[in-house]
């Protein structure tokens, strides 16, 4: 497996073009809770050992490379709420929240997005990488303080609605989950939008 490197980073350096951030959102999936983005500006001279995509690293080393990132490098981390995600969709929201979190970091010359597409409204210039989170380190920070924000943040949601399993299965659609909407109902912190959700509501 090969992980990712600061090529895309060092190329862009080399045109003189000094702040690059990578940027990747964490939660499209899920039933519940906000989604979330991260935008990292790493030091060159300063990177953590064993950046990778968030879903490839154990919890307990996205905890180590959560704390390493947020001591080394530039960051902002944001989010976009169920209610955007029910006003606008799902795709729309997790690129306002990648957007929010590059506005954030402040001054940026050229944005590494994860994926396939640009955000419509970025504005520093960009460009897309897909599965950029195993490809550049920026993406590969961004993914992990993303991902270590939003099970955080469902953890805690965890304790006032017990019964969903929120920190077991972070919001996402498991078997668990479903019979638990279906036993226990629809929560404010869940996405009305998303179809077992509004299933649910149309049968109240």
């Amino acid at each position: 497996m090969t992980a990712p490197d600061f090529t895309y980073e060092y190329a862009l350096i080399a045109q003189g073009i000094l702040t690059v951030a990578g940027t990747d959102e964490v939660g499209r999936g899920p039933l519940a809770g906000p989604v979330v983005a991260a935008a990292v500006i790493l030091d060159p001279h300063n990177i953590p050992d064993g950046l990778n995509d968030s879903k490839k690293i154990s919890l307990k080393k996205r905890e180590v490379l959560f704390d390493q990132i947020v001591n080394c490098a530039r960051f902002c981390i944001a989010e976009a709420s169920v209610e955007e995600i029910d006003a606008l969709n799902i795709y729309h929201a997790s690129h306002l929240a990648m957007c929010r979190a590059v506005e954030g970091l402040g001054n940026v010359e050229h944005v590494l997005v994860d994926g396939n597409k640009i955000p419509r409204d970025m504005q520093p210039p960009a460009t897309a990488i897909v599965k950029g989170d195993g490809k550049s380190q920026s993406i590969a920070a961004a993914s992990i303080l993303a991902k270590v924000t939003r099970d955080r943040h469902m953890d805690a949601l965890a304790q006032q609605y017990p019964g969903y399993g929120w920190d077991k299965n972070a919001g996402y659609p498991t078997k668990g989950h479903i019979s638990a909407l279906a036993e226990l109902g629809v929560t404010p912190h869940h996405r009305r939008s998303f179809k077992p959700v509004h299933n649910i509501l149309c049968h109240q």
